[in-house]
């Protein structure tokens, strides 16, 4: 689950990527409307966390150039402001849904997952393959009747790689998804989450869902 957040309040928006990060979620940041608006234009996000007051041109004007250039990523619009005139004028121009700061992280995290189930109508509730099954909204994993337990970035890593099943994926592409944007450690940390979630999806039950793509990747087999 990828998401965007528009925040020139730097030291807050930095407090809410770790929050989000603990949370499984990669985060990518913009501190201004027009680098908002260009992250928001030229790269695809689950969700996009909008700040109302930014410097270079609003949160209002980055919802409504936004939409204007169809793009329709759900938007949930933050604001120190608490007015009903304020919220009204956010859902007139496209948002999804609409937190008052200060606001409780649970509730803008409960907020997030609602926008994730109604979110982008060609995305499967529940992602399969096999008996494999991964439900985004409910975060569970289950290999037929049996719940398996993962942590947030392996279930971010799994998510992933059953969103593009059957494609070869390099390192580098699954850093860029499932971890921060701004991560630059070793690459390595990739093989060693693909061991974890092996050790956990297949190996118990004598299936082989990861392939490793030689002089690639790996790949999530379809079946």
């Amino acid at each position: 689950m990828r998401l965007l957040i528009v925040e020139d309040e730097r030291e807050f928006a930095e407090t809410l990527r770790k929050g989000l990060l603990a949370e499984g979620f990669t985060v990518n940041m913009a501190h201004t409307g027009p680098d908002g608006l260009w992250a928001a234009t030229e790269h695809d996000y689950d969700v996009i966390v909008l700040d109302i007051m930014l410097p270079g041109f609003s949160g209002y004007e980055l919802l409504k150039r936004l939409r204007a250039a169809q793009k329709w990523t759900p938007v949930l619009m933050l604001t120190a402001k608490d007015g009903e005139y304020d919220e009204a004028d956010a859902f007139d121009l496209g948002a999804d849904d609409y937190l008052s700061k200060p606001f409780s992280f649970v509730v803008l995290i409960a907020r997030l997952r609602a926008l994730l189930r109604r979110g982008a109508p060609a995305r499967p509730t529940v992602l399969s393959s096999g008996d494999l099954r991964l439900d985004p909204a409910a975060r569970t994993v289950y290999r037929g009747q049996k719940r398996i337990d993962l942590t947030a970035r392996e279930f971010g890593l799994l998510e992933f790689l059953l969103r593009r099943a059957g494609s070869a994926l390099s390192k580098n592409e699954i850093l860029t998804h499932v971890w921060d944007a701004h991560y630059d450690g070793d690459e390595n940390v990739v093989e060693v989450y693909v061991g974890y979630l092996r050790r956990k999806i297949d190996t118990p039950f004598g299936t082989h869902t990861i392939e490793t793509v030689r002089g690639v990747g790996y790949r999530l087999s379809v079946s």
